[in-house]
């Protein structure tokens, strides 16, 4: 029986809109050091290492996952605690992760489970801000961060966009196949923004409709427009374009370079690829989403987030799992990793699956798990990583019993593998200072 929680379509269940989650962006020099002056030495050096991936996916399971039902099963825990599930053997020797994962069992010798990543964020929306962005959010009256809008901070893929520029014809930063929550530029303004594709690869005739002219419009209509538009832009050349106008400006050059380039249609040409190949990674919208990603980070994408909602598991935990949210995600994984390493991909690629947080360690009364920050199961793959097992929680999972990984550990570590100094500071149009990263620490055990 399914219980109806009285929400609006598109909704959170902490009663958020995806619309408003969206708004929401020598020896002797040695003797005079201080321990700062060390310490900044120290994470100089680190920074200056050369950069071991040129891309990065992540596979956003947005409303949260359940770790305790799919990569840290606790099976001597009471029933209401540990669920229907049992642990079950992986390829690496001692390693156990749920029986619902069993493509994934397969290849553990390829990614890195960290058990005891957690922060204290319960909300959707929020958390969804928190994990993007790496600043705890203040929403206000729930329209605004408390911020001026062209202060809003922006998310990795921005960061990652801007640092490291385009890598080929596609963009340096796509979201597929909807926007990733609060994945925008923020201050950064609309030249880091995603290009979003707004269109399921899943589905049979999907297109990325800014990629190809109007059936109405020649080529040569499509020409004269180009010349108009920039004739009309050299007439206000005299006054800076500044808000909307600077916005637009951008987003037709992004506009006109995807058009005119037969790479770029190619690489989002998903429909080229061999039907067993799309039967490999799970005709469902994760799995084609992955494959998409795939070829996109072939053609020099930087960053691509992959949006995957409904894992806000209150209701039929159980149930939604079985049916289709573990068979998606265990499928589209281990296929994605598998593909880039026989592509060649895997040691420049830095794969990322995760949600903004985990799920309660007891079952509610409606056969469901509710919000549990304290705790959360985050797999990463590629890039230099080094596959296995960090941290670990207590015997319920609620909690690391570990040194806890918090999100600005995680986002810290992901730009040092991508060569990018996490340090680096951008002021905002009203002059305030913002690092890429506040705080937190590269994951010495991933890397």
């Amino acid at each position: 029986m399914k219980v109806d929680l009285g929400l609006a379509k598109g909704s959170f269940c902490d009663g958020v809109t995806r619309r408003r989650a969206l708004r929401i962006g020598g020896a002797g020099m040695l003797s005079g050091l201080t321990i700062p002056q060390l310490l900044k030495w120290e994470a100089q050096a680190a920074n200056d290492k050369p950069a071991r991936a040129k891309s990065c996916i992540m596979l956003y399971l947005e409303g949260g996952p359940s770790h305790i039902d799919m990569w840290d099963l606790k099976p001597d825990a009471p029933r209401e605690i540990r669920g229907p599930y049992k642990p079950i053997s992986t390829n690496v020797a001692g390693l156990q992760i749920g029986e619902l994962m069993p493509h994934c069992a397969r290849i553990a010798d390829k990614y890195t489970i960290i058990r005891s990543h957690s922060h204290r964020d319960n909300g959707h929306a929020t958390g969804n801000h928190w994990v993007m962005t790496g600043y705890p959010p203040n929403f206000g009256d729930g329209q605004q961060t408390g911020m001026p809008y062209n202060e809003l901070y922006p998310s990795i893929g921005s960061m990652i966009a801007r640092e490291l520029g385009p890598g080929g014809p596609v963009p340096p930063y796509v979201n597929v196949p909807n926007p990733l929550g609060p994945g925008g530029p923020g201050f950064y303004g609309p030249l880091y923004s995603p290009f979003v594709v707004e269109t399921d690869p899943v589905q049979p005739d999907f297109q990325v409709r800014d990629l190809t002219l109007s059936q109405d419009v020649s080529r040569r209509r499509f020409e004269l427009r180009r010349m108009l538009l920039e004739e009309a832009e050299k007439l206000g050349a005299q006054a800076e374009a500044t808000g909307r106008a600077a916005a637009m400006a951008t987003y037709y050059e992004k506009a006109f370079s995807l058009i005119t380039s037969p790479a770029a249609r190619s690489a989002f040409d998903i429909n080229s690829e061999k039907p067993e190949v799309r039967e490999r990674y799970g005709l469902t919208s994760l799995g084609q989403c992955s494959l998409l990603a795939r070829r996109l980070v072939a053609s020099g994408c930087r960053f691509v987030g992959i949006e995957h909602g409904s894992w806000d598991t209150h209701v039929d935990n159980f149930t939604s799992l079985d049916s289709a949210l573990a068979p998606h995600a265990d499928k589209a994984f281990s296929a994605l990793i598998s593909d880039l390493e026989e592509h060649g991909l895997l040691d420049d690629t830095l794969v990322i699956m995760m949600g903004e947080m985990g799920r309660t360690p007891r079952i509610n009364n409606n056969a469901g798990r509710d919000h549990w920050s304290q705790a959360q199961s985050v797999l990463v793959a590629g890039g230099g990583t080094k596959p296995g097992i960090i941290g670990a929680t207590d015997k319920q999972a609620a909690a690391p019993t570990t040194t806890p990984i918090g999100i600005q550990d995680l986002l810290r570590t992901v730009l040092f593998l991508m060569g990018i100094d996490s340090r680096k500071i951008y002021n905002t149009p009203l002059g305030r200072p913002v690092p890429l990263v506040n705080g937190g620490h590269i994951i010495k055990e991933l890397v």
